[in-house]
């Protein structure tokens, strides 16, 4: 009898073990997964697209069973991690590298899994893809080999107006110095090129150098040719634009009502532009316009949409007008911007890239002056340290405008940024350079800082240590 109690008691035992251990087996097992979901950023996404450069980007992944995630063709594309633990509340994050690309567009994917649960991204790198008769370098090369710029400011898109300002008699010598800057020579262009900078935008002014029929002065045009050239013969590209004309009450405003006269006044002064800069090589390239305002002068999201669309029009007028001009126009590379050159999400979301004849040869300039109050000076709002909240921004900013620009498959670059109140510490202005040069290069790009640096009247660099900090953070 004993015996007999002692086997049912082992038997129940060992049972007992059994289901034990497949209860911990059952506890220890990944969760079954009920959702999956990949983010960039706070977006959620279904496909990741990159520029020629070598770049990367950090996706989040919301799922609640522990996942695996494998590549393609790894040749190209590499990802930080090939698993992750599940959570229903906590994200997992995963960098996608991807290496530069040498030849034509090409794809992959990314497929991320969680037992019957899947997601596949599907990634898109550009590639060169130029028509072999195409003599221009492209504007994803521009973009990549560009290093930094200069803005020569307050010169040639010198607008004076009011009271003090008479315009009768005046020379191009008059409106180039009328901001308190010199005239330009050669030796401030390679001054300025000496220094490391490789690209030099000059932004031109042209309405009140036009008559009635708005036909530009020749001998305007004639000047802003012989600044042209001193940046080309330093060895720089140029980009040469529309400056205020736009802008703060400019007659070249996203104004839907007038569009149809102003955009025969833009059309006019572009093909006079594009026409005389026609034999030009690829180190010249043309800029639609500055920041473009509508008819509130609002610098902020304009309230009416349509703004937008004019600015897309306007720019799609610009893109046409150039390339019917023909020569070595119908290959040039042409910058554009969004409304007020701005970078807010509602703005870059109203951006559309014009169509063109030619792949390749369409790039997006931003202006970025941020943090706003750091880089300015606005009295009790004045930001006068660069730390990590400012840090912050900037990457926020720069990260924003990549995004943006990716998805939309164009290139892009800054064309306008820098702490411009000399007010502010060098120590704190230096950070400044040398932390957003460095954001920029983390995203493939560069920027044109702008004014300032150099004393052009001496050639003195007076804030040379700027300087340094911004080649220090492109390297």
């Amino acid at each position: 009898m004993m015996k007999k109690i002692f086997f049912i008691y082992t038997l129940l035992m060992l049972v007992a073990a059994i289901s034990l251990q497949s209860c911990s087996d059952d506890d220890n097992a990944a969760p079954k997964a009920t959702f999956l979901d990949v983010f960039r950023d706070s977006t959620a996404i279904d496909q990741l697209r990159f520029q020629i450069p070598a770049s990367y980007a950090i996706i989040g992944i919301d799922c609640d069973g522990d996942w695996t995630a494998s590549v393609a063709d790894e040749s190209w594309v590499t990802i930080s991690n090939h698993a992750g633990y599940g959570s229903a509340t906590k994200r997992s994050y995963v960098k996608v590298s991807v290496a530069k690309n040498e030849g034509d567009l090409r794809t992959n994917s990314i497929t991320i899994t969680s037992g019957s649960v899947s997601k596949t991204i599907n990634i898109e790198q550009s590639g060169t893809g130029l028509d072999p008769n195409d003599p221009f370098e492209s504007s994803y090369s521009f973009v990549m080999n560009m290093g930094l710029g200069y803005n020569l400011g307050n010169t040639l898109d010198a607008n004076p107006v009011g009271s003090w300002w008479d315009p009768v008699g005046k020379t191009p010598t008059d409106y180039e110095t009328s901001w308190g800057q010199p005239v330009t020579t050669p030796e401030i262009i390679n001054a300025i090129a000496e220094k490391g900078f490789k690209v030099i935008r000059v932004p031109v002014t042209w309405g009140p150098h036009a008559d009635e029929n708005d036909i530009i002065n020749d001998a305007w045009m004639n000047r802003v040719e012989e600044v042209v050239n001193y940046v080309l013969n330093a060895g720089c590209y140029c980009i040469l634009n529309i400056q205020h004309d736009s802008g703060t009450d400019g007659w070249l405003c996203a104004d839907p009502v007038n569009y149809t006269t102003i955009s025969a006044r833009f059309q006019k002064f572009w093909n006079q532009i594009a026409t005389r800069f026609q034999k030009y090589d690829d180190k010249l390239l043309f800029e639609a316009f500055n920041e473009i305002l509508d008819t509130n002068n609002t610098w902020g999201d304009p309230t009416d949409p349509a703004a937008y669309d004019v600015v897309n029009k306007l720019e799609q007028d610009f893109v046409n007008t150039v390339r019917a001009t023909g020569g070595n126009n119908e290959f040039r590379n042409l910058v554009v911007n969004t409304y007020s050159s701005g970078h807010t999400a509602a703005k870059l979301a109203g951006f559309a890239v014009p169509a063109d004849v030619h792949p390749n040869h369409i790039l997006a300039s931003i202006h970025c002056y941020d943090p706003y109050n750091f880089c300015n000076n606005n009295g009790e709002w004045n930001i006068a340290v660069f730390d990590a909240t400012c840090e912050a921004e900037v990457d926020e900013i720069v990260n924003r405008v990549a995004n943006a620009f990716e998805s939309k498959g164009v290139p892009f670059f800054f064309g306008e940024f820098g702490a411009i109140d000399e007010d502010k510490s060098m120590g704190e202005r230096i950070k400044y350079a040398k932390y957003i040069t460095k954001a920029m290069r983390s995203r493939g790009t560069y920027g044109l800082w702008w004014m300032g640096l150099i004393d052009r009247k001496t050639l003195n660099w007076y804030e040379s240590e700027i300087v340094d900090a911004l080649f220090e953070g492109i390297k």
